[in-house]
């Protein structure tokens, strides 16, 4: 007979494998949709094409996710996180092995990443929602930050892999490695992973959960998560060729300066994951960072008219203040939706925030034009101000 300590611990156990397949299923989809950037000269080369035409492959997975997400998280609510996860990762494995492995044209290549970059949206939502259900809401925090993670895992994980295979062997064999870490996690997704328990159901009265979209507050919580964007997106987007242009750093120094930045960033997502443990609140913790956000994109203006190592160490703090609160609109949002709609709830934050991604680098590259970096840094900071006033902190139930 097995004892209660034992069970516990078997549990325990458990819940962390499964965080542990999270996580490594979202850093083989990171690996994919942020590490085609580094594949840029590589495919120029090989594929014989202009920077115009690259630029619309490197596009094409984004096009994919955003037009799956809500998707995905609804079939995630419906079928389980387990055979979500596994099916649409083991499809993007192969979509990429098909792109790594054929000649193509552009558009047949094209096709593929969007196919691709539709099928790893599964991931987003599914992973997320295994998470929520396995860890409870004094250990959520930690567990969500853990999870979020998977980004800057992702893009030092394909930093490291891509470009010197695409020196060695040539772009086509280059995107092998994306496509065989996502069959590798797909495999072991369908394997290991268990979905959490769910409520049970009393099937001769079937009750439809309310959506949870009645209310403003969760569109408030999107809302505020996408326009948090902005200041990260910020500085991700314009923070290596801002060092090099303006500061007058080597590009290899600027690159291993904002590796080490990805790092920190990745701490700052668990700390922020923890105070949110800690103080039984996701939105009180997320307004706060808005206010730090502004500030410090003020402070990088600031420095930027003025002296250099104010903007470098204005810098370092944007680039963890700016991403820390990723994981607690997603966290916030799974919470307020209820177990019935989180896979869709996570959907519709990460359709948003992508949305904002993408748009960012582009509207903000106009302020910038030649070199009006301080006045696109200000730009930035309105947003978060935007975003403090935005978050329904008094609309939040405890977490539980």
């Amino acid at each position: 007979m097995v004892g209660a300590g034992e069970a516990q611990r078997s549990g325990s156990r458990l819940r962390w494998r499964i965080l542990a397949l999270g996580l490594s299923a979202q850093t083989a989809s990171c690996a994919f949709l942020f590490g085609i950037p580094f594949l840029v000269p590589a495919m120029q080369r090989t594929e014989h094409l202009t920077l115009s035409q690259a630029g619309t492959v490197v596009v094409a997975p984004s096009v994919g996710l955003l037009l799956t997400l809500i998707l995905w998280g609804a079939a995630a609510d419906r079928y389980g996180e387990r055979v979500v996860m596994a099916l649409g990762l083991g499809a993007s494995g192969l979509f990429l092995l098909a792109a790594g492995l054929a000649t193509t044209t552009l558009p047949v290549l094209f096709g593929l990443f969007v196919a691709a970059g539709a099928c790893t949206a599964s991931v987003n939502a599914a992973s997320g929602r295994v998470v929520m259900g396995w860890f409870d809401a004094g250990e959520r925090g930690v567990a969500m930050g853990i999870r979020q993670t998977a980004q800057p895992l992702g893009v030092g994980i394909a930093a490291l892999a891509l470009p010197p295979l695409a020196e060695y062997a040539g772009f086509r064999a280059a995107m092998l490695f994306p496509a065989c870490f996502a069959l590798v996690v797909a495999v072991l997704v369908a394997w290991l992973v268990v979905d959490p328990p769910r409520p049970e159901v009393d099937r001769s009265r079937p009750v439809k959960a309310p959506s949870p979209y009645r209310s403003g507050s969760l569109w408030r919580v999107h809302g505020a998560s996408a326009l948090l964007v902005v200041p990260q997106f910020a500085v991700s987007a314009f923070a290596p060729v801002y060092l090099v242009t303006v500061q007058g750093w080597s590009a290899l120094a600027a690159g291993w300066f904002l590796a080490v930045l990805q790092g920190l960033g990745a701490l700052g997502r668990l700390a922020a994951g923890y105070w949110s443990d800690r103080v039984g609140s996701r939105l009180r913790p997320m307004r706060t960072l808005a206010v730090a956000s502004a500030l410090v994109m003020l402070l990088l203006a600031g420095g930027d008219a003025s002296w250099s190592w104010l903007a470098v160490a204005a810098l370092t703090l944007a680039a963890v203040i700016t991403v820390s609160d990723n994981g607690l609109g997603f966290t916030a949002s799974a919470e307020l939706a209820g177990i019935s709609w989180a896979g869709r709830a996570m959907g519709v934050q990460n359709t948003t925030q992508n949305l904002a991604a993408v748009l960012t680098p582009p509207l903000l590259g106009l302020v910038i034009g030649d070199s009006r970096y301080a006045l696109a840094f200000c730009v930035a900071a309105v947003f978060p101000v935007l975003a403090i006033w935005f978050t329904p902190v008094r609309s939040e139930r405890p977490p539980g």
